[in-house]
């Protein structure tokens, strides 16, 4: 058995300015904000674990998703809503998926890129 098996993990991701920051999560992703901690780090309530947002000068340094929600059925109109407040979408182009309102469909499979103010990648899908 591994150490980590049965333990909670949770997403955390850097920010440059954590007021810009707290707006997007907080305003533009509706997310519960659950505690302050120190030096302004944000820890943010999403499913049954968290997501942490802190300061650091490396943010969005990372070329690869930094936090991925499974949202099941509700990826168009969560992607739909978060079109409607400004987020702007990245378009991937793969073999055999498509692309309509900011949603790449790979036969079902649904998913949806988009940034953070700091250029944090994240990610929802159909899951």
């Amino acid at each position: 058995m591994g150490a980590l098996q049965n333990k909670v993990s949770s997403a955390i991701v850097a920010a440059s300015d954590m007021e810009r920051a707290r707006r997007f999560y907080s305003d533009t992703l509706g997310l519960e904000l659950e505690d302050e901690g120190t030096e302004g780090v944000l820890v943010y309530k999403t499913g049954a674990t968290y997501l942490v947002v802190y300061p650091s000068e490396f943010a969005g340094t990372n070329k690869a998703n930094a936090v991925v929600w499974d949202c099941g059925s509700d990826v168009d109109a969560i992607a739909a809503d978060l079109r409607a407040k400004g987020v702007e979408f990245e378009r991937y182009e793969m073999d055999g998926t498509s692309y309509k309102d900011g949603v790449h469909d790979a036969n079902g499979f649904k998913m949806v890129w988009f940034k953070d103010p700091d250029g944090n990648i994240l990610h929802l899908n159909s899951a």
